[in-house]
């Protein structure tokens, strides 16, 4: 060994210290995960010949982690209670705090805000990205009234109801309730590395053109795995600024088995995919050796299984394709009639996921697809356009929903919506009576209801259609086998949509494979606000201000409590605190003509405070309640909980959700890592990454039978749909599409984010991705304006990595497989070397000449003073234009 003792970083430390640790079973299970790779790698030096088996000993167990801070003056901080019960405290205290929303760009959502703490008393500290808001945020507050102090130098200068504006620190904003002190950022929120939402849509929109792309989980944080089609599963270290032969650029780290360690250009970012497969979670991956056999052979496996499963798809699509379908007319002036009428504004996906059912529709072969989208986001106004065209092609509709509430508010917005265009709408579900039942069913069997909703009764056998036409399935995951297999049956032969916001594993797999046609909605309505989402411990003075706060401004609050035998005196307990408040319970077990009435009441905003089960768990929409109290989130499902914060934020106004556990009481891990989630996916479109979460979690399923399952935690969700979706095209005999042409841009050009500039890891991350999308001049301007706006001019090297990334897009193009600097020489490598248009640009340029010599390519000779980025630039955009002017 190199060192003659044997010493670790805990010996370094002699006596008494303070331990700080921070998120204690986030700790723990990464240590765990630590050891058991080092365990992993000692067997892989071993069976390499590269240690002999005594020195294999060179890092000590966890335990002696735990005995170390045993013996200091450990102090753990979490803001989810960890297992207390396991550790000696010599105290448990607990801090009235909450963490508050970035203001970026929200300018009257801080002055609503501000408002109210400065009429509370609270002191409030406005944190601006730079001296100029800072100063633009002085002038925007003296305006309203606010007499603010700009960068005070000490606490004292700091009066309860003053506020201050500083801007030297990148904080996340937070409150504290106790001593009523407010911190509001302006700063994009760090975690996600937000960007502009403002505007300038060009690249916004050239995103979309991919929206599959949602379903890819990219977002990485380190410690993240990850998976390379070439390298194999490794571990994501950060971006890692490094300099090679005087040029610095930005790179992604990668770790692999053993010392490997990958550093991938930030450009090919594309290349990488987060790891989604069996213990992603707890942190016990089996790392990939780079060039080793043992990834390719697994990567060999999977193909070798998604070849025979291919087959198998191959049929089942066939299958659906050979069933005769009714072929709806195309869209008429009714149809233009029903969708003028919305009330609303549709979004872009909202128009191009109408527009790809009702052509779905137009086809003579049966529709199966799903359309996916986050709660609030517009699915029941699309699915009524179907609904409509399927009821002017003279058949039926059948709308299918998980419970009773659902079908009532769906019953009351279809009557509503289809009111003026002679739609008999009728409904099945235990809010009707045995008589009122059987009289529908005559009329559904009769042809005298265009659009039946109901719950699972829909699928009892003395159910009969005259003329079915669609099925549409909401909430699709909330069904079970035996309810989707008597679907099947009616279903058959007919259009079928099915609705979800998350939905589950198994139907992901499904659209992804090419089983099921799949729509995206990833556009949030125009005037939504994200729901501002606390976890918190149960704190009575926190729940009543919070239900306070929405009260006064006229506001409804559901306070969720999911056990009937106590939910009576939960709400009584409430009343007492809260008199002012009109309070109702509600659950299933309540007759359906009193839940009926409640209904109505909530409706008419009659009642204030609704204390309630899960029953408002879908579809519910009161656009006036905007205050969400969950109490004993830990015993809910993650998805579970993310539709149940949908009920909210439904309207225009910020919406608070609270999710709360019981205080001083040991959670177990799974629940914590769900709040933990339902936490940070607070943004809009946060059902896609939820219901990829809970793949992690739960593993990603499999499509047709168990045995895939082993191949795809091998080599990574993301990977083995490719595989599948390329061995899908071989047995269909159908050529792959041509991949882009790869472009290596080697300048001698520093070109990179510096640390100085883009502070947070996260933000980097994301500019680099937005970089990456720059494809035009105006492109490049957009995000130069936005760099300017939120961090100042850009500096030399950031400029550089801007006009790079659009000589790299040109490139690819043109066909440039590789661009490099050789001193005063660039040298340009084509796919297909067109003398024509090389000659031609010769001419216009000058010092350009062919080379023959190894791999014919073209080299650019560089004159004292020449801006090479703006020559290389011009020299690809006239390639263009000649090339276009031949064809």
């Amino acid at each position: 060994m190199v060192y003659p003792e044997r010493t670790c970083l805990l010996d370094y430390f002699n006596g008494k210290r303070l331990v700080v640790i921070r998120g204690t079973n986030a700790v723990a299970d990464r240590l765990k995960a630590s050891e058991w790779h080092l365990n992993q790698t000692v067997v892989e030096l071993l069976e390499g010949g590269t240690i002999a088996s005594k020195y294999t000993d060179y890092a000590k167990p966890v335990t002696a982690f735990e005995l170390f801070c045993d013996a200091q003056v450990t102090l753990h901080l979490d803001s989810i209670a960890y297992h207390v019960s396991d550790k000696r405290l010599a105290g448990l205290f607990g801090f009235r705090t909450r963490h508050t929303v970035s203001y970026f760009e929200n300018t009257e959502l801080l002055l609503e805000d501000l408002g109210h703490y400065v009429t509370s008393g609270y002191r409030c500290l406005v944190l601006a990205e730079n001296e100029a808001e800072a100063r633009l945020t002085e002038r925007l507050l003296r305006e309203k009234d606010f007499l603010p102090l700009l960068a005070p130098t000490s606490a004292r200068e700091l009066e309860r109801g003053r506020v201050a504006i500083l801007w030297q620190d990148l904080l996340a904003g937070f409150e504290l309730i106790a001593p009523k002190v407010a911190v509001l950022s302006l700063n994009p929120d760090s975690r996600t590395g937000a960007l502009s939402l403002s505007g300038k849509s060009a690249l916004r929109k050239k995103k979309k053109k991919n929206t599959k792309s949602i379903l890819s989980y990219a977002e990485l944080d380190v410690g993240d795995y990850v998976v390379h089609e070439t390298y194999g599963i490794g571990q994501y270290t950060g971006i890692e600024t490094l300099t090679c032969d005087g040029v610095t650029r930005d790179y992604i780290g990668i770790r692999y088995a053993g010392s490997d360690k990958l550093f991938l250009p930030v450009e090919k970012l594309d290349k990488v995919s987060k790891y989604i497969g069996a213990h992603a979670d707890d942190g016990t991956v089996k790392l990939s050796k780079m060039g080793s056999e043992s990834w390719k052979k697994s990567k060999a496996r999977a193909k070798a299984a998604v070849k025979d499963m291919a087959k198998d798809l191959i049929k089942l699509y066939a299958e659906r394709m050979r069933r005769p379908g009714h072929a709806f007319p195309a869209d008429d002036n009714y149809q233009k009639a029903f969708e003028d009428a919305f009330a609303y504004e549709e979004t872009d996906s909202q128009l191009a996921a109408a527009d790809e059912i009702k052509k779905d529709m137009t086809r003579a072969i049966p529709m199966d697809r799903l359309l996916c989208g986050d709660v609030g986001y517009g699915k029941t106004e699309v699915a009524l356009r179907a609904a409509y065209k399927a009821v002017l092609g003279g058949k039926q509709v059948a709308i299918l929903v998980p419970t009773t509430l659902l079908a009532l508010q769906h019953y009351q917005t279809i009557v509503s919506r289809m009111r003026s265009f002679a739609v008999n709408v009728d409904m099945l579900s235990r809010f009707r009576t045995a008589k009122q039942q059987a009289q529908t069913l005559r009329r559904l069997a009769r042809g005298e209801v265009d659009v039946i909703v109901g719950t699972h009764r829909l699928l009892s056998k003395d159910v009969s259609f005259h003329d079915l036409g669609l099925v549409i399935v909401d909430e699709e995951q909330r069904f079970g086998v035996a309810q989707k297999e008597k679907l099947k049956q009616i279903s058959n032969g007919v259009d079928v949509l099915s609705l979800s916001a998350t939905p589950i594993p198994r139907t992901l797999n499904m659209a992804m494979g090419g089983i099921r046609d799949i729509s995206i909605l990833d556009d949030a309505p125009s005037d939504r606000l994200p729901i501002q989402t606390y976890v918190l411990e149960d704190d009575d003075l926190i729940v009543e201000e919070a239900i306070r706060r929405e009260l006064r401004r006229g506001g409804q609050v559901f306070y969720l409590h999911n056990i009937v035998e106590t939910i009576n005196t939960v709400a009584a307990k409430l009343s007492a605190a809260i008199p002012e408040a009109r309070i109702t319970v509600a659950h299933g077990k309540m007759d359906k003509e009193e839940l009926e009435k409640i209904w109505e009441r909530m409706l008419a905003g009659d009642i204030d405070i609704l204390v309630c089960t899960t029953i408002i768990e879908t579809g519910v929409d009161i656009p006036n309640a905007n205050t969400l109290i969950v109490s004993n989130a830990h015993r809910l499902g993650l998805s579970q909980l993310h539709q149940i914060r949908g009920r909210i934020g439904r309207s225009s106004r910020r919406a608070y959700a609270y999710f709360t556990y019981p205080p001083y009481r040991s959670i177990p891990e799974v629940a914590q890592k769900r709040l933990e989630a339902i936490r940070e996916y607070a943004e809009f479109g946060a059902g896609f990454k939820i219901a990829l979460r809970d793949m992690e979690i739960r593993g990603a399923g499999n499509i047709l039978g168990a045995e895939q399952h082993g191949h795809l935690d091998a080599v990574g969700y993301d990977l083995y749909i490719k595989l599948l979706n390329r061995a899908v095209l071989e047995e269909k005999g159908e050529p792959e599409a041509e991949p882009e042409t790869e472009c290596t841009v080697s300048l001698n050009f520093d070109a990179f984010l510096p640390e100085s500039y883009v502070p947070f890891p996260a933000q980097r991350m994301a500019l680099y991705k937005k970089i990456a999308l720059i494809a035009t001049e105006e492109d490049l301007s957009d995000v130069t304006d936005e760099l300017v706006d939120r961090f100042g001019e850009p500096p030399l090297a950031t400029q550089n990595l801007l006009r790079i990334a659009l000589i790299h897009t040109l490139a690819v193009k043109c066909g440039i497989t590789s661009i490099r600097q050789d001193g005063g020489e660039i040298h340009i490598y084509p796919q297909k070397l067109d003398f024509e248009i090389w000659m031609q640009l010769s001419d216009l340029f000058g010092r350009l000449r062919v080379l023959m010599s190894g791999e014919p390519h073209i080299c650019l000779r560089l004159q004292k003073g020449d801006d090479a980025l703006s020559l290389i630039h011009k020299m690809f955009e006239k390639y263009m234009e000649i090339r276009n002017e031949k064809a």
